[in-house]
């Protein structure tokens, strides 16, 4: 019998699902942080959302970089794509998310560094203050905000396909990463 924890060809494990849901969640909050500032404006609960933003968004470039690396020692134990078209578009789409997961939050640490101010979420000092440093800056002022938002389409295909998969399609997909652990 395989363990819960791991992964097999049928499922995924607990420690893959706990990355997947945890991080699903924190994207949930940050998008809504961004949208509630965009519709609302300067509000109290724009203040409280978007005060989140930065240490919620390390927090994310920490669970992405440790999925990645859970997900790189699970690789031949995990249900793999289907070897025609719609499995290989789903391996670009995994791998574009993968890919913009870790760009936006990597940039935005970027501009951080270069800001100059320091930098401690969740009072952990990350970096101190020091010397603005431009072309640390540039980047994620060109990119992160329009990245961030194409993540979120990306995310959003990530979704339908789901529904499509569970409702169209009608296999087991969506059960691999929220069915029950004792899928064979």
């Amino acid at each position: 019998m395989t363990s819960r924890w791991l992964d097999t060809p049928h499922r995924y494990g607990l420690i893959t699902r706990a990355l997947h849901w945890t991080m699903a969640g924190l994207f949930v909050w940050q998008f809504a942080g961004m949208a509630v500032r965009i519709i609302v404006g300067r509000h109290p609960v724009t203040a409280f959302m978007v005060g989140s933003h930065k240490p919620i968004g390390t927090l994310l470039m920490l669970l992405i970089l440790l999925r990645g690396a859970w997900g790189l020692s699970q690789w031949r134990h995990r249900p793999a794509h289907p070897r025609n078209a719609i499995g290989r578009c789903a391996a670009l789409g995994h791998a574009s998310l993968y890919a913009l997961m870790l760009y936006v939050p990597g940039v935005a640490l970027l501009r951080e560094y270069g800001s100059g101010r320091g930098f401690a979420p969740f009072g952990i000092p990350l970096f101190p203050a020091g010397q603005e440093i431009g072309w640390m800056l540039a980047p994620a002022n060109l990119s992160h905000g329009v990245l961030a938002w194409t993540l979120l389409a990306l995310i959003v295909g990530h979704v339908l396909m789901v529904a499509a998969h569970r409702w169209w399609w009608r296999d087991t997909t969506l059960a691999r990463m929220a069915g029950p652990l004792d899928q064979r």
